[in-house]
């Protein structure tokens, strides 16, 4: 489908949970968030009758997100029903790692296309730092186990932050060389402001809003046509393809900014 600028909306990014097991700098605040209640969180299977709406109207490729998704049960579970609707191509998923070792061959077993890896340095002092918690040896098994279960193509998420991890890159490059990885660089920002981009360094994301070809829905079910902005849809299960057809013919043209929300609850 194509929004009011031309611009075709076929990706679709779900943001399974708002939690995570890892407390970044850049993402979510360091005395943690307010949880949400199970009952605020939208289920699997309506994920899932959304996701039929949105084939029909075009989207073939589905990202999953978080927070963290892994830390949500039975994942696997919607990645299969996901693979299951005609018209989606391609099944992704954004994760930070820590739990890949003991999920990668049941998340391969299901049907996921693809994994992107957040792993913004090699340095375990300044991975501790970054993430206020974590421990990049289970990272880099993760990583392991999921080459080693047919994982293809896998792309690490770099967020380059100015004053930390800029002059890792060439390191991180052939890091990723060496693994058969492929790194993808994320110039760091903030959602307060599409001007916040720091754009002093070569970066593959986030894109320009010409380029946008995406809508996003959070984890308690609403539609997000822009990431830079506060406009939300509530989901009418009654006419899916309705919500939808709404949220994306009122993606602007540009973003501004999100006063609304977090990072880790929109899945970036």
């Amino acid at each position: 489908m194509l929004d009011r600028f031309n611009r075709r909306i076929h990706y679709l990014r779900i943001s399974v949970t708002d939690r995570c097991n890892l407390r970044c700098t850049y993402c979510m605040p360091e005395e943690g968030i307010h949880l949400k209640r199970h009952n605020d969180i939208i289920s699997y299977e309506k994920m899932v009758e959304i996701v039929e709406a949105a084939a029909r109207l075009g989207i073939d490729k589905v990202r999953l997100t978080g927070g963290e998704p892994l830390v949500r049960k039975g994942v696997s579970y919607l990645i299969e029903r996901i693979k299951a609707v005609p018209g989606i191509e391609e099944v992704a998923l954004t994760t930070n790692g820590v739990l890949l070792t003991d999920m990668a061959v049941e998340l391969k077993k299901a049907g996921l296309d693809r994994l992107n890896i957040s792993l913004d340095t090699i340095d375990p002092e300044k991975y501790k730092k970054i993430t206020r918690v974590g421990d990049i040896s289970h990272v880099l098994a993760g990583l392991d186990a999921a080459a080693a279960a047919g994982f293809r193509g896998t792309k690490i998420n770099m967020v380059v932050i100015p004053g930390v991890n800029e002059n890792e890159v060439a390191g991180m490059t052939a890091f990723c060389l060496k693994k058969g990885l492929r790194l993808q660089r994320i110039n760091h920002y903030s959602l307060t402001g599409l001007d916040s981009i720091n754009r002093d360094y070569r970066a593959e994301r986030p894109l320009s809003c010409r380029e946008c070809n995406r809508i996003r829905l959070t984890s308690e079910g609403k539609l997000k046509p822009c990431l830079f902005s506060d406009r939300e849809y509530e989901i009418d299960f009654a006419d899916l393809e309705g919500s939808l057809r709404a949220a994306i013919l009122d993606k602007p043209r540009e973003g501004t900014c999100c006063t609304t929300k977090g990072n880790w609850q929109i899945g970036g």
